[in-house]
Order: structure tokens, then C-alpha cells, then sequence
């Protein structure tokens, strides 16, 4: 079955996370994604721990349904040859900082001379214009920035930084679905056009859903709450016998069903409990009598209490939970794949769950280079002796 993006051809210049992972996505779809990487060295996240036969784990993760090859883009044969690639291409994801494509003579304005129906997506710290475009940014610099830490941990405690490299990962994300619709874009109309994506822009606009309206309307930010929401409560995690667990309400509904469950239907009429807004005004004392009952009781427990009467919970799961989760096993969200070099290791699976062209792991990650014959000589029309040169002279 071919995916929703066959005969879609990409170009991928990216390192790290925050560009290879929209490539990835795409290549779930179904897309050619061609991995470009540099001679003898390679992505230097191929060598970021944890490594499995000397590979990163990590990269095998987001190289995943690529073909890799090598090419010097500081040569200037290497220049023409990445043209090549661009007038056989569809669209070019990149994420080095703002302005080297340019000085390499391979930016967007040079790129679209080759191929005017070029779709050119780039992906940095604080995008391609403004006061900070030359600023180097890592993930938890782009948090830090766009306000995702400010409103992460406790009051008391300093601002943290959240787990995973989100801000690398959502920037990944909105440049493939601006990737989409450039697509779509060019076919109605037969114009390519360039993509800026900022790490920046992408916390601010996740984070600002929930945390810009207090500042906006009275002036003052909302302070880091913990696990708890500013919206509605009892939204926290709360300790049991043997662990913790989640408890999520949002709803008046939830709130009784709660006090039913704990036995505490004196507090249903309770004028300072009456509303989300004033259970949030109160939420020492709800979390307190939420707790009072979660410690008498089993993670197991109120698992089964709550969830019964349809109250949202859950348990806190470690990362081995998780990879053992029998839903996400039957949802086909951990899979096996054929690794060279490693054998078979355990991967996520793809999250696109369509009906008629689901995603797919159809490539492990590519070993450096791997796919030089069949790019140079299939697609490009380069004799085995010509690639041989071009190894010699250190351009591939």
C-alpha cells in the first residue's frame, strides 16, 4: 500500500531534533525522504548516548524511512550536485542557523532559480528574521524564551525545564503541517514557497493557549502551579498507599461524582466548592480532602473507584510501563525493525492511524551513506565509476 505522500521527494538537510524529526513524520507518510549527511563524519547525533553498536539510539529513532547518503555541500561539485537533487525534488527541510544555506549558495532565492516549484522549509532557535535570528538555540533555550519553563514546576522552586525537547519536537511538528499545505498550496496554484519556523514562535503559541490570557487581561503572568490546573480542580497528582496517582476533573459532574465516590456528599452543596473557579480559589482545601481518601487507598484502588463512575484518572507510568502498555501495544506504538549494523531493537511505532494510508516503518535508520548507488546512480544517472571519483575527491 503506498502511503498518502508517495511520489512526494524530500530533501533532508537536518541534524539533531528539530529538523529531523518533521522529515520522519513525512516519511511515515509515505514520502522519499532523502537524508543528506556529511563524508566520513555523518550527523554527529549518530553519536549521542545511548548508543546501541555505536549507533544513537535517538537517531535511529528519527532517521527512520530515509535514505542516506553523503555529500560535501561546502564543495563546489557537491553545490551542483545537491542542485540536481533540488530540480528532482519536491521540498527541502533544513535547520542550520539562519542565513549558512545562503552563504553556501544553496538558500531558497538560489534553490527556486533550479526548481520554481521548490517548497524550502526551514526550522531554527528564533526563525529567519527579528532582533534574535542569529542567536544560537537548543530546546531549552527555545523554552525558556517562549515561556514554557516560566509556568513549569512549583512556586518554590526554580523554573524547569519540560522532560522531553519539545520545543525541537513542536517545531518539527508545525513544520510538517506547513510542509502539507505548501503542498497543497503548489498543486492548486504551481508555486513552490519557502517556511519559516521558529522554536520560539512554537512555545509561545502552545504555551499562550492557557497562560496569556491573566497577562493580557489584568497584567499579571500566572505563577507555576505544580500539577495543578489554573482552570478547574481537583487537576493534580496525589499520593496513595503504594504511589501516586492522577486525578483530572473539569466538570461539575466530576466534582460530584468524586465526593460520591470518597463518600463526602456533604460537601455537593458546599458554596465554596460550587463552581471549577472557586474549587480553584479553594484548591489547598479540595486537594486536601482529595488526598485524605487517595491515602487510604491502593493506586489500584482508586483506579477502579473513580473509573467507575467515569471519573478521569490515571496511573503515573515509568518509561517501561509505557513501552508494555497493552493499548499502546495493540495500537501498534511499539514495533521491531531490522537495524544494519545493531539487528532487531524496539522503536515507536507511527502515530498516523489512517484508514486508507496509515503510516508506516518501512526503512530502518540508513548506515552512513548507505544509499549513495541508488540515489547517485538511480536517480541522478551517475556510472559506479563517476561515484567512485566523487568518494576519491571526498564530495560523497
Amino acid at each position: 500500500m503506498s502511503g498518502a505522500l508517495h511520489g512526494v521527494r524530500i530533501i533532508d538537510v537536518t541534524r539533531f531534533y528539530a529538523g529531523p524529526y518533521c522529515p520522519m513524520l513525512l516519511g511515515d507518510l509515505g514520502a522519499e525522504v532523502i537524508k543528506i549527511e556529511e563524508p566520513e563524519v555523518g550527523d554527529r547525533q549518530r553519536a549521542l548516548a545511548p548508543l546501541i553498536a555505536d549507533q544513537g539510539y535517538p537517531f535511529l529513532i528519527v532517521s527512520r524511512n530515509k535514505k542516506g547518503i553523503t555529500l560535501n555541500l561546502k564543495a563546489e561539485r557537491g553545490k551542483e550536485i545537491f542542485k540536481e537533487l533540488v530540480e528532482r525534488g519536491d521540498v527541502v527541510i533544513e535547520n542550520f542557523a539562519p542565513g549558512v544555506m545562503d552563504k553556501l549558495g544553496l538558500g531558497y532565492h538560489e534553490l527556486r532559480k533550479v526548481n520554481p516549484e521548490i517548497i524550502f522549509a526551514s526550522v531554527s532557535g528564533f526563525g529567519q528574521k527579528g532582533p534574535y535570528r542569529s542567536r544560537v538555540a537548543y530546546d531549552m533555550i527555545a523554552q525558556a524564551t517562549g515561556g514554557m519553563m516560566a509556568v513549569t514546576g512549583y512556586p518554590d522552586q526554580p523554573p524547569l525545564r519540560v522532560g522531553p525537547s519539545i520545543a525541537d519536537f513542536v517545531a518539527s511538528l508545525h513544520a510538517a503541517i506547513a510542509v502539507l499545505a505548501a503542498l497543497y498550496h503548489r498543486q492548486q496554484t504551481g508555486h513552490g514557497q519557502a517556511i519559516d519556523i521558529s522554536m520560539q514562535d512554537c512555545m509561545w503559541a502552545i504555551t499562550a493557549v492557557e497562560f496569556s490570557a491573566s497577562y493580557f487581561l489584568t497584567g499579571k503572568p500566572l505563577p507555576r502551579w505544580g500539577n495543578r490546573q489554573h482552570q478547574c480542580a481537583p487537576y493534580n497528582v496525589y499520593q496513595a498507599r503504594d504511589g501516586y496517582v492522577v486525578i483530572a476533573t473539569t466538570t461539575d459532574g466530576q466534582w460530584q461524582s468524586i465526593l460520591q465516590v470518597m463518600g463526602r456528599e456533604e460537601f455537593s452543596q458546599a458554596s465554596h466548592f460550587a463552581t471549577p473557579s472557586k474549587r480553584v480559589a479553594n484548591v489547598e482545601q479540595v486537594d486536601a480532602l482529595v488526598e485524605e481518601w487517595t491515602k487510604t487507598k491502593t493506586v489500584a484502588q482508586v483506579l477502579a473507584e473513580l473509573g467507575d463512575s467515569r471519573v478521569p484518572c490515571a496511573p503515573i507510568l515509568d518509561i517501561g510501563e509505557v513501552a508494555n502498555d497493552p493499548h499502546l501495544l495493540a495500537r501498534d506504538m511499539v514495533v521491531e525493525v531490522n537495524q544494519p549494523g545493531t539487528g532487531e531493537i524496539m522503536v515507536p511505532g507511527s502515530v498516523f492511524k489512517l484508514s486508507e494510508t496509515p503510516g508506516e516503518i518501512k526503512l530502518p535508520a540508513p548506515l552512513l551513506g548507505q544509499h549513495n548507488e541508488e540515489v547517485y546512480c538511480g536517480l541522478l544517472g551517475y556510472s559506479k565509476q563517476q561515484l567512485a571519483s566523487l568518494a576519491e575527491e571526498g564530495i560523497i
